[in-house]
């Protein structure tokens, strides 16, 4: 069959960069999807899922009105997200933000379960009082930008101190206390109110305020009410009444087990087994995404204008007017390698040590060029390359000291004298040296005073250059008298 022939085809190409990359999209994909699993905007990002279906048929089928109904859409859904998602979106980075925390210590599970005792036994003592309370344990999400007002406290959790800060005698009574492990961390905040009350009914205001905290971050609430004298507990979007303090301690034990888990060795089975369905999706996701955007179906040829580099001249040679600067370069690949590749980067390279005759012809080989990752060289024009040098030949050149500029008033120049008078150096064979002279950076004689000797740099003329390409330098004695 046709499609079993090209299933075949494409599994054939498949290279292990293909690999890697479908490996990273679905990592993100599965880290995503887990992130919105438990989000109220989960349904909004599925909305979209669906109208990108529906887009991707109406192309297949040509619909011509839907594409660009949608195409319309989709120009401005980058800005719809943002608006959309913007808790989520902030959520998801400080989450990154905060993986380079997670070698930070915390206090051990067992510790964790006490805590959980002494906050259900609290709250149970709270309730048949009728105290009003509201306690948020953290979990990894932070919650600094959800909270407004407070007090720092950093104290050991206990009963008695729990109950004094919501003693109604207490000036952050009515605010909320933050448990960070088995720390209160704050006391006295306040939380900001779900949006989402309207299908629940009456509602008090730290049922309102625990529920809209949960809602924007995995940390779990815990409300007394001071009307009923029932405890409930909020997480995720979900607001309930728990009948005694031995069902919130369970609750709470159950909390801490998810996100500070007790450190075990876990099977690898045991991880893939998790999560499933939700692994299955990504990983279908990344291929199909792969197979639509990335795989490398036809082969492009496009040509460059490359320039040129002569490198490793022979000692006592020169290249000659006039020099190839640029090559023709066609390189071959997929259009996706293209997209990646940088257009400035490509050169190709002309080895001359092994010139040896004043006109000589070069081959330009592939191995010469830097072919981008993914992309192969088809053909290099012209094939060859002539090289028109000229071997340089032995001379001496005299020496003189350039001068700017007047002595004083008050003094006479009696000599200026350069050691060594003349310097080796390297002419073109049509060049004559007879009447050439090479000169010094030039001296200031408005800034001599007396008898001065100095080094100076030589500048070398056109058409000559100094042994090993360095460049020069003479002592030059300037004598003077006054009047």
């Amino acid at each position: 069959m046709d499609w079993v022939n090209a299933a075949a085809s494409v599994i054939k190409n498949i290279r292990i960069q293909d690999i890697l990359d479908m490996a990273i999209i679905a990592g993100m994909i599965f880290a995503l999807s887990m992130w919105f699993k438990t989000r109220a905007s989960r349904f909004v990002l599925i909305g979209i899922l669906l109208l990108g279906g529906v887009y991707l048929a109406a192309r297949f089928f040509q619909l011509y009105l839907t594409v660009i109904v949608l195409q319309g859409f989709f120009a401005i859904l980058l800005f719809v997200l943002v608006v959309i998602f913007q808790e989520d979106l902030r959520g998801f980075f400080e989450r990154i933000a905060m993986l380079g925390a997670l070698h930070k210590e915390t206090p051990p599970l067992s510790r964790l379960e006490k805590t959980a005792e002494v906050i259900a036994e609290t709250a149970g003592n709270l309730a048949k009082k009728r105290v009003g309370a509201l306690m948020v344990i953290q979990g990894n999400d932070p919650l600094d930008r959800h909270l407004t007002g407070g007090v720092a406290l950093h104290g050991a959790v206990s009963g008695p101190l729990l109950e004094s800060l919501f003693d109604p005698h207490s000036p952050g009574h009515d605010g909320a206390v933050v448990l960070k492990d088995d720390r209160v961390a704050m006391f006295g905040c306040h939380l900001p109110l779900s949006v989402n009350t309207a299908r629940r009914g009456n509602m008090g205001l730290r049922h309102t305020a625990a529920l809209g905290l949960t809602e924007r971050s995995d940390a779990l609430c815990v409300v007394v009410s001071e009307e009923r004298g029932s405890i409930s507990v909020s997480e995720g979007e979900s607001l309930s009444v728990v009948p005694g303090a031995s069902t919130l301690h369970e609750v709470l034990e159950q909390y801490y087990a998810k996100y500070r888990p007790a450190p075990q060795k876990r099977p690898v089975w045991a991880w893939i087994r998790e999560n499933t369905k939700e692994k299955l999706i990504a990983v279908g996701l990344a291929c199909l995404l792969w197979a639509t955007f990335g795989y490398q179906r036809d082969t492009v040829r496009r040509d460059f204008f490359v320039p040129l580099e002569y490198k490793n001249l022979p000692a006592g040679w020169q290249l000659d007017e006039p020099q190839i600067k640029d090559i023709r370069l066609t390189l071959q690949g997929p259009e996706q390698a293209f997209r990646l590749m940088n257009e400035d980067s490509l050169k190709l390279s002309l080895d001359l040590s092994g010139l040896t005759l004043r006109k000589q012809e070069f081959p330009l080989t592939r191995d010469m060029a830097n072919a981008p990752p993914g992309l192969s060289i088809a053909k290099i024009s012209p094939a060859n390359v002539k090289v028109f040098a000229s071997q340089q030949v032995d001379a001496h050149l005299p020496v003189h000291v350039a001068t700017v500029n007047r002595l004083p008033d008050h003094l006479v120049l009696q000599k200026i004298s350069v050691k060594p008078a003349a310097l080796p150096v390297k002419l073109n064979p049509r060049m004559n040296p007879g009447g050439m002279r090479l000169e010094t950076e030039p001296v200031d004689l408005q800034n001599i005073t007396s008898s001065v000797t100095t080094t100076l740099k030589v500048n070398a003329v056109p058409g000559a250059s100094f042994p090993d390409g360095k460049s020069a330098q003479v002592r030059v004695i300037v004598r003077v008298t006054k009047k």
